[in-house]
């Protein structure tokens, strides 16, 4: 066995195990070394290979590039400050000037500006990507009382009940298939889009007069967007060395066990068979767990059954993300990207395989630099919609290289490609999800020296995910 599973100084834990190398679990790391100082043990365990899960950086035709997360949102600060503290100011680098489009009614348009992630304060804000019929269902919306109990609801029942459909189908499910995979109908309004909700609630008698409360009526020279020169894997590479963590990868967390007289196993790797013995058992102080639902649930069972009961009412969706470096002087839109409607078809009938293309070399300057590959991301995969994803790598580069095509005429040959299969890799906020984030962290509050982080709980966005790992640190060193 390793690890004493003793208490230090005030109790403080001596060895803490985060379950877990995420941005979550490694933001957890660096923060228990931070409280605990450098004499305490900090072990991190993962079933993958490499450290960071959502967040890779990948080299793509010798320039760094991300294939998981691309970017932070500022405006919630959790992510910027622990660049900071890392000390990645100096790497920092914001989105250019270049706007977005989503294809709609066969044409490829801009983005509306000023709506809520695609729900729009008036129906003049999106005349140009609906038709008459869908505009006049925009305008109507007002006069038609909205009373919202404090009960969640479907993000999509009701946008298609007060909009109709046009506004979901071509502007709020490709925006949101970018942050989760999945669409308004299987998403709950509460937890997907906490600000819209909170309006309603203190009053707000209609959408777009909570959606028009909230956009500001001039846009924010504020960067909303930023990124690292480098990729994003720079901070996953400062925080491992910065927590002075042990990494134990390739090693799942199969088990996890209470010590009787306090304390934590924890037994790693595959279940023990008579060919393939189990890696040695790990004593701990404290756990945190960050780590996908279907793991949480997995290790809580007998430990905080309600809160794994929770963990297991949670769905997943799969993604992948298709990198692709076209030669220097290859001419691409003026646009940071396209977002792409699951009812969009292409000219010959059948649908996009992918839902979005970022042009990295326009919306970010240090991939576009003069002489260099111009990069781009195609996002392929939506819950539920398995199919597109079962294909090899190689046929779903020739499907992203088809649509690219369709939809900018840009046929050149890559220099080089990569593709990175996320399975499973995105929590659905289904209806409820803020009820099932309540169990499982009222479970988990009475069990001393155990802790939960992750995208599964308070937001997929790496600044959520950054503040629950935080919070797991302080609460199982006492704070």
């Amino acid at each position: 066995m390793t690890g004493a599973g003793e208490t230090g100084e005030g109790d403080r834990p001596r060895h803490v195990v985060v379950v877990g190398a995420g941005v979550a679990g490694l933001s957890a790391a660096w923060r228990l070394r931070a409280e605990l100082g450098p004499e305490a043990r900090i072990t991190v365990c993962d079933a993958a290979s490499v450290p960071g899960g959502k967040l890779r950086t990948v080299d793509l035709a010798g320039v760094p590039f991300d294939v998981g997360a691309e970017a932070v949102l500022t405006r919630r600060p959790e992510g910027i400050q622990l660049m900071r503290e890392a000390g990645l100011d100096a790497a920092l680098v914001h989105p250019t000037p270049a706007s977005g489009s989503v294809r709609a009614l066969g044409r490829t348009l801009p983005l509306p500006r000023g709506t809520m992630m695609g729900i729009p304060p008036s129906a003049e804000a999106v005349a140009d990507v609906l038709s008459p019929e869908g505009l006049r269902a925009v305008a109507g919306e007002p006069n038609t009382p909205l009373r919202l109990s404090h009960h969640d609801v479907s993000l999509g029942r009701l946008l298609r009940e007060r909009f109709g459909d046009e506004v979901v189908d071509r502007l709020v499910d490709p925006l949101l298939a970018g942050v989760y995979a999945g669409g308004a109908d299987g998403l709950g309004l509460r937890a997907t889009l906490p600000a819209v909700a909170a309006a309603l609630d203190a009053g707000a008698s209609s959408l777009t007069e909570a959606v028009a409360g909230m956009v500001p009526g001039t846009p924010s020279a504020e960067p909303v967007f930023a990124t690292l020169r480098g990729g994003l894997g720079v901070l996953i590479d400062r925080l491992v060395e910065g927590s002075g963590a042990e990494l134990r990868l390739g090693q799942p967390v199969r088990e996890l066990h209470r010590r009787p007289g306090g304390g934590w196993l924890l037994r790693l790797g595959a279940a023990a068979t008579a060919h393939a013995p189990a890696e040695a058992d790990v004593d701990a102080d404290a756990v945190v767990l960050a780590v996908p639902p279907p793991s949480a649930s997995r290790l809580l069972t007998t430990i905080a059954p309600d809160a794994a009961a929770a963990y297991g009412e949670m769905e997943l969706a799969s993604m992948a993300v298709v990198a692709l470096a076209l030669p220097p002087g290859t001419e691409l839109p003026p646009t940071s990207g396209v977002l792409i409607g699951e009812r969009e078809r292409r000219s010959d009938g059948e649908p996009f395989t992918a839902k979005a293309f970022t042009f990295s070399a326009t919306k970010w300057a240090h991939y576009g630099e003069e002489g260099g590959p111009l990069l781009i991301r195609g996002s392929v995969g939506r819950f539920g919609e398995t199919r597109t994803l079962q294909v090899s790598d190689a046929e779903l580069v020739a499907r992203v290289r088809s649509d690219l095509a369709e939809l900018t005429g840009v046929t050149a040959e890559p220099l080089d490609t990569r593709v990175m299969r996320w399975g499973g890799g995105l929590p659905q906020y289904a209806v409820g999800h803020a009820d099932r984030v309540a169990r499982i962290e009222r479970a988990v509050e009475p069990i001393e020296g155990l802790a939960v982080a992750g995208a599964a709980l308070h937001g997929v966005g790496i600044p959520a995910c950054v503040a629950t790992g935080t919070a797991a640190a302080l609460r199982v060193v006492g704070r």
